[in-house]
């Protein structure tokens, strides 16, 4: 039987999720996600989003070092990477950032400098509160993993 601190710990993950879909940051394709997650890789999820968040830390700084270059813009390794963010936050059910993403390249796709470093200073906001909301979430997760591992001798346990 979860005890009163596990029963709160999943009760705050379920709102956590659902404030997230609500707000339009995740969005089904987390779900999918998450339903491939099972005893035999119970860290699927925050395995995936952990090369996630490697991989687009990665493609904020290229495009940060492109936008940054006062000489010449190169609009198609910009819609490169942009493509590339927008494919995998797509593939993990980051709404918001694919959304942004998709402003982002049509700002690039008009060759509008100052539209396109915005679209760039949203996008990396809403990849910070992802990163926090979701490095939450697995927290959570662990606390609730941890908990239910615990098992006190002489107390009968039901499942």
């Amino acid at each position: 039987m979860l005890g009163f601190g596990a029963v709160r710990l999943r009760t705050d993950m379920n709102r956590l999720l659902s404030l997230l879909f609500h707000q339009g940051v995740l969005d089904e394709q987390f779900l999918q996600l998450q339903h491939l997650q099972d005893q035999t890789s119970p860290n699927f999820v925050s395995d995936v989003v952990t090369i996630y968040f490697q991989e687009s830390e990665k493609q904020l700084r290229n495009l940060r070092n492109l936008l940054l270059d006062r000489e010449i813009w190169d609009y198609v390794k910009l819609g490169i990477h942009l493509n590339q963010l927008m494919g995998s936050s797509s593939s993990i059910g980051a709404k918001r950032m694919r959304n942004i993403c998709a402003v982002f390249r049509a700002a690039v796709e008009q060759s509008n400098r100052p539209a396109c470093i915005r679209a760039l200073e949203v996008l990396e906001h809403e990849y910070c509160y992802l990163k926090n909301k979701l490095h939450e979430l697995f927290q959570m997760e662990q606390q609730s993993v941890l908990g239910d591992a615990v098992r006190y001798p002489g107390v009968v346990h039901q499942l």
